[in-house]
């Protein structure tokens, strides 16, 4: 049986640009920090590296090495711990993001929408399966900063309480982020966490955070600009509550969706 509340842990930092062993070693300091009652610590998407479009530039044994990182600071602070980064697999690179648990399960998933205007659909191959994690009674729907631009794929068919998207989402177009987390939240009457990255990249792209969490009535519970831990708690009762009451997903369209 699951629990009532979870508590998200959602670290906006900034990153080191293609530099993995600098950016784990960062982010096991702001660990020591972390509130001993949290159930899921959200990083940004590529959180080893940065946006990057040269994943050749990382050694392929970075993904090892920050997935075994994973799988210690988890079992250490008796956290789940999720986050994209560039990893190879089959000849081909992906954006992918893992969720780690503390007994070691491992599940991925891999970013369906490249971001063209950066040349991502070049480097890096896309996904084709959504991904419900059941954790701790919640079910947790993932993806990946581009992907929030596209409602069709969130949609939720009643299948999911969260829907979770990291991202390294620039300044200038920061409103977009705000907009659509909000919106996601409300038309899929679930939670909606967004975590962004700050400070700047190496092509000078500026990043100022805008992390967040809505309620499914799209009430903004935490949000920040500044390089910082932020903390919610999700509370299953309120979703169950209110999607009884409204009853808003009963009348959802039904589609087919195709690859």
């Amino acid at each position: 049986m699951g629990q009532n509340e979870l508590n998200i842990a959602l670290v906006q930092t900034p990153l080191a640009w293609e530099d993995p062993e600098r950016n784990r070693a960062g982010l096991s300091g702001k660990f020591k920090s972390l509130s001993p009652k949290v159930d899921v610590v959200v990083l940004p998407e590529m959180f080893t590296t940065g946006f990057t479009m040269n994943p050749g530039n990382i050694d392929t044994a970075e993904s090892r090495k920050t997935l075994d990182w994973m799988l210690l600071e988890a079992k250490t602070y008796q956290t789940a711990i999720m986050g994209s980064i560039a990893h190879k697999e089959g000849g081909n690179y992906y954006n992918r993001l893992f969720f780690v648990e503390a007994d070691g399960t491992v599940t991925h998933y891999d970013k369906r929408h490249a971001f063209t205007l950066a040349g991502e659909d070049k480097v890096y191959a896309t996904g084709t399966d959504r991904l419900i994690i059941d954790y701790k009674g919640f079910r947790i729907n993932p993806m990946i900063c581009y992907d929030l631009r596209f409602p069709v794929w969130a949609r939720n068919t009643g299948d999911y309480d969260v829907l979770v998207y990291v991202a390294n989402w620039p300044k200038q177009r920061i409103a977009a982020w705000d907009a659509l987390l909000k919106a996601r939240a409300i038309e899929n009457m679930s939670y909606c966490i967004g975590v962004n990255r700050c400070g700047f990249d190496a092509s000078g792209y500026e990043y100022s955070g805008h992390s967040a969490v809505y309620d499914c009535l799209g009430e903004q519970i935490v949000f920040s600009e500044s390089e910082t831990i932020l903390y919610a708690t999700l509370k299953k009762d309120h979703i169950v509550a209110l999607r009884e009451k409204l009853k808003f997903l009963d009348d959802r369209d039904g589609f087919i969706l195709k690859s």
